[in-house]
């Protein structure tokens, strides 16, 4: 009873014998995918592409300004606020990308343009540490899957990539109208791998969306939240199965 006045939530349960004996081996490793072993393209990136196929010409400087307007905008409250819950469906993402697009000069009149490119197969590229590890885990016969707050199915990006045929399931948002920490999504990698989540591992970069795989009984290895475009240090996951 003592122990329950600082217990924290979890949506699992467990026996006596399990909490008594050792910690499972790994046998699954779940990753988020934004931010964590895929990235979406730069800035520049985006806008150029968007400039090649409307025809509206990027001038002197209007980069660096179409970035910093974009920064700025998304701190405006209306803007915040439509991007809660956005990932619950295809829906609700569009709605919050277009109050976010329509307040940048650059933009306007071509959201949707600039939406589409956002979704793009190659919109969205793989960290150089992603293929390695993935691979690695795959030699080692250790399941794999995504679970994503997205608002549709990544792997038109990791098939662009030559990398779909090393995840074996994808969870998304949308597909359950919810988004992480929400144990449903946890819950349905696990028995789609056929995995009790006790012998799994969530890799990914936020504490609170991610991290809340451990109410869930899983494991959970956080990255660090900086904006990397190097390694981002994934082949750590490697030691937790060792």
């Amino acid at each position: 009873m003592i122990y329950s006045l600082f217990d924290s939530a979890a949506a699992y349960e467990v026996t006596e014998a399990d909490q008594a004996g050792p910690v499972p081996p790994i046998e699954a490793v779940l990753f988020d995918f934004s931010n964590t072993i895929f990235k979406l393209i730069d800035v520049e990136t985006w806008l150029r592409r968007i400039e090649s196929a409307t025809g509206r010409e990027l001038g002197p400087g209007l980069v660096e300004k179409t970035a910093e307007q974009l920064g700025e905008a998304y701190r405006v409250p209306e803007v915040a606020e439509a991007q809660i819950g956005r990932d619950e469906s295809p829906t609700k993402h569009r709605i919050a990308m277009f109050e976010w697009f329509r307040r940048i000069d650059y933009l306007q009149g071509v959201e949707e343009t600039a939406y589409e490119l956002i979704a793009a197969p190659d919109a969205w590229v793989p960290y150089p540490d992603t293929e390695p590890l993935l691979r690695e885990l795959r030699r080692r016969g250790i399941k794999t899957g995504i679970v994503s707050d997205f608002a549709w199915d990544v792997g038109v990006h990791m098939a662009h990539h030559g990398l779909d045929d090393l995840i074996d399931v994808r969870v998304h948002s949308f597909q359950f109208e919810t988004e992480k920490p929400d144990p449903v999504l946890f819950r349905a990698a696990c028995e789609q791998l056929d995995v009790d989540p006790r012998a799994a591992l969530m890799v990914g970069d936020n504490p609170a969306k991610d991290g809340g795989a451990a109410a869930s009984g899983l494991r959970a290895f956080i990255l660090p939240g900086e904006a990397r475009t190097g390694e981002r240090g994934l082949a750590h996951v490697l030691g937790f199965l060792d």
